[in-house]
């Protein structure tokens, strides 16, 4: 019996790939189909990719199409070692494995990678084979015998490759077309049933009005309802709406609907993996931008933008929800204090205040594009996953000096909170390598093409914790910006800079000067700050400047959960406005902004006495919101939210600064809520019950 330890599932993936790294590093150039020996299909591909690409470097007659077999039948083998992947759980480990995601995302990197480069070679194969035929044809009708004897034969060759060219052009039109953005509707192939939450399930034949064409080909889709979702692009074909097109469309239809229900749906997954890798593997628009000379080479598509367009999972609404224990049968970061009649304070592990100070280099984009927006987008991370909300700082800079970034060290009066450089931190996650990660962002539109997009100028980490375990320092801190995603390594946002640099010492010390950094400050808290943070949720990233308000909200949460209900087993719907729509200020700062002001209105009325009165306040607080925010949320005056539209932006505060001012003057929002010049939305029951079954967060104990 063999005293040899057996592989863990993922442990034998990782075998295969340092098998694979090994043949890409040349260490086993040599090695041909009869180097494989022992080991599953995944790790065969993985030992002849080398030895078919240093044999389709110089193949033997007769050979290419042998070898365009032998790659196919390999990248299904990696494809289905690929699956295989992504099947394994860390469950299914007989032992605990650190890092366990982080790995498997690496295998799957390494196996993505091994994919694209067969697929390479059975084009360039195909290609080859293509043309070594064509001269064949052409030696072959110079011959006049051979002309004469095989004359009606070529013909009908002629006429039946003619016609797979015609059709080869028609499918390639269709497809250009189908792909234009100035087509919107669509027609069903075949059948789809959602795969998961956000999909939408369509019947073959069905019309679909398309409204986003994602690159990734899961577009957004409507039906006939009113119904939105994503759908899979293969699945649909151009409507032509006159009846000859019809007629075409359906001849079209049960040729692609074959190929439709046999196709494989890209996987997708719901984790942030998913962002980054669109990130690395599809930045067609930033290959372009850089070719142009529009913008550096480090510069890549934003990885916490993509992640706050998957939902609602890194956004402040969500981390403001309370959290269940992992029992799920009471809330982990929500307890009552019975003795003082509020909420109890929970100490974390992170408790800190970070200023934004300065963004100093940063390189200027082309005149080609139009810069809408200039921002730092921080969170939690620990290198592998982010273990908090994403939240958003947007800065200033001069004409004069536009390389420089800057922001509001503190905001007061009518200063936006989106520019407040003040960021409370909180988290009790017990990674030891939990830190901050900065990512430096431009919002953009592109003069030529009016396309609009977002794009990380840079990033940054900074560990909160030393090697020993004790918390770093508070203090300034000059962090040098990295480019590419947080994932690459040893990418500069500007190469040029280092290449222009010589090789002597001082011009070395030049080109580090010029190189973009971030400006940060940690700051202790005080015995005061630290009790007011306390009340907030366990992990949370926002602004200073409307903490107040976070913790009324939480305070009537903990009255309406904690010590309101009828009891603890109760799940019925809660009847309070502020509980079912204070989330939806999070990620609508001009809002928040609005609540800020019209709260800094009523506080400077009240006596001492009355502003140490926390029931006071707190019901207090609930008029002020009814008065402000709620009748806004609703209005069909306010236009929706858009991210960094300036029209929009200011069309939205000149109609919340209005509302407001007839607000004070009339003593309330009652006579806006009743006139008839002023609109809202149907009513719906969402605007008043507070679900907290829907509402709040699962256990997770990585964040």
């Amino acid at each position: 019996m063999s005293g040899r330890r057996a592989r863990s599932p993922l442990q034998r993936v990782q075998r295969r790939s340092r098998e694979l790294q090994a043949q890409v590093a040349g260490r086993t150039a040599r090695a041909g189909p009869g180097a494989v020996r022992r080991g599953s299909d995944g790790a065969c591909a993985v030992l002849q990719v080398e030895a078919l690409r240093a044999e389709s470097a110089a193949p033997a007659p007769g050979q290419r199409e042998d070898l365009s077999q032998r790659c196919m039948q390999l990248k299904k083998l990696v494809d289905e070692n690929t699956n295989a992947l992504h099947e394994l759980r860390k469950a299914d480990e007989p032992a605990p494995v650190g890092n366990y995601n982080q790995r498997k995302e690496e295998e799957e990197k390494l196996l993505l990678k091994l994919s694209q480069q067969l697929q390479k070679l059975t084009l360039a194969l195909d290609q080859d084979t293509v043309t070594t035929n064509d001269a064949a044809n052409e030696e072959h009708q110079k011959d006049p015998q051979t002309e004469v004897g095989s004359g009606e034969e070529d013909e009908s060759e002629e006429e039946e490759s003619s016609e797979k060219e015609d059709s080869a052009e028609t499918d390639d039109d269709e497809d250009k077309l189908l792909d234009d953005p100035n087509v919107k509707e669509c027609i069903a192939v075949g059948n789809f049933d959602a795969q998961q939450e956000g999909d939408l399930t369509f019947t073959k034949g069905e019309v679909l009005l398309i409204h986003d064409k994602k690159v990734d080909g899961w577009w957004v889709a409507e039906n006939s309802k009113g119904e939105r979702g994503l759908v899979p692009r293969t699945y649909l074909a151009v409507h032509h709406e006159d009846d000859d097109s019809e007629e075409q469309s359906e001849e079209h239809i049960e040729v692609v609907d074959e190929t439709a229900d046999g196709t494989e749906i890209k996987k997708r997954t719901d984790s942030h993996w998913s962002a980054v890798r669109r990130a690395i593997t599809e930045n067609d628009t930033v290959e372009v931008l850089t070719t142009m000379g529009a913008v550096p080479a480090g510069f890549r598509l934003s990885t916490l933008f993509q992640l706050l367009e998957e939902g609602n999972r890194y956004r402040a609404s969500y981390f403001l929800q309370p959290e269940l224990t992992p029992s799920q049968l009471a809330f982990k970061d929500l307890v009552w204090n019975s003795e003082k009649n509020t909420i109890h304070p929970r100490p974390t592990r992170v408790s800190l205040i970070v200023t934004l100070c300065s963004c100093k280099m940063i390189p200027l984009p082309g005149v080609s594009i139009q810069v809408l927006s200039r921002h730092v987008r921080l969170c939690l991370f620990d290198g592998n996953q982010v273990l908090s909300n994403i939240h958003t700082v947007r800065a200033t800079w001069q004409p004069k000096n536009p390389q420089t970034w800057t922001f509001s060290p503190r905001v007061t009066g009518i200063l936006p909170s989106l520019l407040d450089g003040d960021c409370f931190v909180r988290s009790n996650s017990l990674s030891s390598d939990i830190g901050i990660l900065f990512e430096l962002g431009i919002t953009y539109i592109r003069n030529s093409t009016g396309e609009r997009g977002e794009l990380s100028c840079g990033w940054a980490f900074l560990k909160l914790f030393a090697s020993n375990g004790m918390p770093v320092p508070s203090k300034m801190y000059e962090l040098l910006l990295n480019g590419g995603t947080p994932y690459e390594r040893g990418v500069e946002v500007d190469p040029s800079i280092s290449r222009r640099a010589g090789n002597g010492v001082f011009h070395q010390f030049i080109a580090l000067k010029k190189q973009p950094v971030l400006v940060v400050k940690l700051r202790s808290l005080s015995a005061q700050s630290k009790d007011i943070l306390n009340f907030l949720p366990e992990t949370l990233i926002g602004s200073m400047c409307y903490i107040h308000l976070l913790i009324f909200y939480r305070q009537i949460l903990g009255d309406a959960l904690l010590k309101d209900r009828i009891s603890v087993q109760s799940t019925d719907l809660i009847c309070n406005p502020i509980l079912a729509t204070f989330p939806q200020l999070m990620d609508q700062p001009d809002l928040m902004d609005a609540l800020r002001s019209a709260w800094a209105d009523r506080e400077r009325t009240l006596k001492r006495s009355e502003k140490r009165d926390r029931e006071f306040l707190k019901s207090l607080f609930v008029l002020v919101y009814h008065d402000s925010v709620f009748p806004l949320l609703q209005s069909t005056l306010l236009p929706e939210y858009k991210w960094a539209e300036e029209e929009s932006e200011a069309s939205r505060w000149k109609a919340i600064a209005d509302f407001l001012k007839r607000s004070r003057e009339n003593d309330g929002a009652l006579q806006y809520l009743l006139s008839s010049e002023n609109t809202h939305r149907a009513f719906d029951i969402s605007e008043l019950a507070y679900d907290f079954l829907g509402e709040v967060r699962k256990n997770n104990p990585g964040v």
